[in-house]
């Protein structure tokens, strides 16, 4: 009898070791779950969270009136974009809606849930707005309140270019002080991650604010090491988030050496996510939080 008391105390010893070693990352659902829901919509971050991400990935520009509106684009995209009638002949004609020329009022008369988007055809169309980030902040933080869930985290990505500075954007210092000024009034600071491709964002909070985490995105623009990166970007960032089929065990590797965390984007192949799981990746970001499933069950 003691015998397999014993042995039962071990085998569940053994199984509470194994649980407690398994490896938790960072599942961000991108723009939301744009896969499944209108993307950077208020829904979309709803279903994500439902979904049981960790983290949720937007994305802000800044309106004429001064506002942190959520939205990928600095400007009305025709994938997305369905216009109020009073600017349907102009949209129609490929007059291009800059966001940084529009109050926000207009901008909250045009749907961007409708629309049907051959690309993600399981996406379910619903009315729908850009909606402002502390709008945003508030109805996520409710909901989770409210479902009696986790404290969700922020993955914010700054809109800007420097061949774009006062035509679609402010410069990155404005810009960078109008996000902080809304993470700080939403107490989220602390669950707040900023990311950009443009490096002067994140060189910005790294001088200004440097306990504020920062993601370096790489996509089009190719570096042969990380030594490379960490040069052009000037100062050690948190998180180093490369296009998914850039990353490799060397960058995880060296990014870990450093104590740099490795996000990747856009990932929406179970297989590859389980791959860079393996590969010991720290987090990933795709447009289909279902398809975590295949790390969740590890």
């Amino acid at each position: 009898m003691r015998a397999a008391f014993l042995s039962l105390f071990f085998v569940s010893m053994l199984n509470n070791a194994a649980v407690s070693q398994t490896r938790q990352i960072d599942l961000q659902g991108h723009r939301g779950c744009r896969g499944l829901m209108p993307e950077n919509t208020i829904p979309a971050m709803y279903e994500a969270i439902r979904l049981g991400v960790t983290t949720i990935e937007l994305d802000v520009v800044v309106s004429k009136d001064g506002k942190l509106v959520v939205s990928h684009e600095p400007f009305m995209s025709p994938e997305i974009s369905i216009p109020p009638i009073e600017s349907k002949d102009q949209f129609e004609k490929g007059t291009i809606f800059n966001i940084y020329q529009m109050d926000y009022d207009e901008i909250a008369k045009w749907d961007v849930g409708l629309k049907k988007i051959k690309r993600f055809p399981d996406q379910f169309k619903m009315a729908a707005q850009k909606p402002l980030l502390n709008n945003l902040i508030d109805s996520t933080e409710y909901f989770v309140i409210a479902n009696n869930l986790k404290p969700i985290y922020y993955n914010i990505e700054t809109k800007c270019n420097p061949s774009s500075d006062g035509v679609y954007h402010p410069a990155p210092k404005e810009f960078v002080e109008k996000l902080i000024q809304v993470l700080k009034e939403k107490n989220i600071l602390e669950r707040s991650i900023i990311q950009s491709f443009d490096k002067r964002t994140i060189q910005y909070l790294h001088t200004n604010y440097p306990l504020v985490k920062t993601s370096f995105l790489i996509g089009d623009k190719k570096y042969n090491s990380l030594k490379e990166i960490l040069s052009d970007l000037g100062f050690t960032p948190d998180i180093i988030s490369p296009e998914f089929n850039l990353i490799n065990n060397d960058l995880i590797n060296q990014c870990h050496q450093q104590g740099i965390k490795v996000i990747a984007w856009t990932v929406n192949d179970r297989i590859k996510i389980k791959s860079l799981y393996d590969m010991g990746i720290d987090g990933i970001i795709s447009d289909y939080p279902t398809m975590f499933d295949v790390i969740k069950s590890q």
